[in-house]
């Protein structure tokens, strides 16, 4: 094996190196025979949210009874949950053999981490004998590693924010027209969770903006209408009914029946995104938003709870807009406790929480996330900032349960 062991981590790679372009992961599907090309796609972008929609459209196609693939990025809990076949991920040593046989077809062409991997995704599920695949966009869409797939039933789009700005452009309108890139002989579908800028944009590029959902009640469950129907899903926060709504209007578009598109919207449960847990008497929720449109949803829940008890444990990617994000959760969390991400990306904890200290009445700082969630002494914890927090938190937590 190429990279020295049967167990892939996000260590096995190099994660420094980035590269925009389809080229490279064209040419390793064209040597792999092609197997995009024989998988029905549903293609995801957007900025925030696009997880949700994967595990939507996942669970839908599962309960109409199609076997389905699904690629999504990054990891949260462990590096094979990219790559699940009916929504259950491939072991190690499949995920091992898939991308080493990308590997062995790579001569010359020197692919990136996330070349390797999506070219691994579509043979994978092409070999396990997949009909669908549901692909995740990395960065982006036009230039994104996935884009190179052709053969798509549907372009999904979510919610769009300014987002790596450096990238992408400094406007909603050039960003849109990154995430529209994915739209390739197909519909495309857009969330209805958008700026009027971003409406306007995919409006003027033949897009379907999804329904709003309506008549939306909250609680331990979320139940909404859409197109006159009831639906229920078991996941958390304000965005989720627009993210639901975004893939039944996909998977009406596609053929899908009614009564599956209802069952997986509540079947859907998706790890990392408000996931609440309760130990010792504490209620845990394990948020991977990172910038500020996805901390709207986080915060939004947290506002039922009592924000004089709420802690939060925090810690970013350098590259984020960390102000804009604390702004937010100031608003719902009066304690805040600095940390480190586990990331080569980091921001320091001496930097973190000098920017916390701007927004925060009691900060504090902690070595590593398990001597935080140590000194978290509130009713309600919430561990936020970035998805490489989340694996070592809920480790702790479960040792608890």
């Amino acid at each position: 094996m190429r990279y020295g062991g049967p167990v892939f981590t996000a260590e096995n790679f190099n994660r420094g190196e980035m590269r925009f372009g389809t080229q490279v992961t064209r040419a390793l599907l064209d040597r792999l025979s092609c197997p995009d090309k024989k998988l029905k796609i549903i293609h995801v972008a957007g900025s925030n949210g696009k997880g949700s929609v994967c595990e939507y459209m996942t669970r839908i196609l599962l309960a109409a009874g199609k076997r389905t693939g699904t690629f999504t990025s990054p990891a949260v809990y462990d590096y094979c949950e990219q790559f699940t076949v009916d929504g259950v991920p491939l072991t190690h040593d499949k995920v091992n053999g898939y991308i080493d046989k990308v590997l062995s077809a790579s001569d010359g062409l020197s692919p990136t981490a996330f070349e390797t991997e999506t070219a691994a995704a579509f043979y994978a599920f092409y070999k396990e004998g997949c009909e669908y695949a549901v692909i995740e966009c990395g960065l982006g869409g036009l230039t994104d590693a996935t884009n190179a797939a052709e053969n798509k039933l549907v372009a999904i789009i979510n919610s769009v924010s300014l987002e790596h700005t450096a990238y992408l452009g400094d406007t909603v309108e050039k960003i849109c027209a990154q995430k529209a890139g994915i739209i390739r002989g197909c519909p495309a579908v857009v969330n209805s969770l958008q700026t009027e800028a971003a409406e306007k944009y995919f409006r003027s590029v033949g897009a379907e903006i999804a329904e709003a959902p309506r008549e939306t009640v909250y609680g331990d469950n979320t139940a909404f209408s859409v197109r006159g129907e009831r639906y229920v899903t078991k996941m958390l926060g304000h965005a989720q009914p627009y993210n639901a709504a975004a893939a039944i209007a996909a998977a009406h578009a596609i053929g899908i029946d009614g009564k599956a598109i209802k069952k997986g919207i509540s079947e859907a449960d998706l790890r990392g995104r408000i996931e609440v847990i309760i130990s010792g008497g504490v209620k845990y929720v394990l948020d991977g938003a990172h910038n500020p449109a996805a901390f709207a949803p986080v915060c939004g829940f947290l506002k039922n709870e009592n924000p004089e008890n709420v802690t939060a444990v925090y810690g970013c990617l350098s590259d984020k807009d960390i102000d804009g994000c604390l702004k937010r959760l100031s608003a719902t969390a009066e304690n805040v406790i600095c940390v480190r991400c586990p990331s080569p990306r980091a921001l320091s904890a001496d930097d973190v929480y000098a920017a916390c200290a701007k927004y925060f009445k009691r900060v504090i700082k902690a070595d590593g996330i398990a001597a935080a969630l140590d000194k978290a002494k509130t009713g309600t914890v919430a561990v936020c900032g970035s998805f490489t927090l989340l694996k070592e938190a809920r480790s702790w937590i479960e040792k608890r349960l």
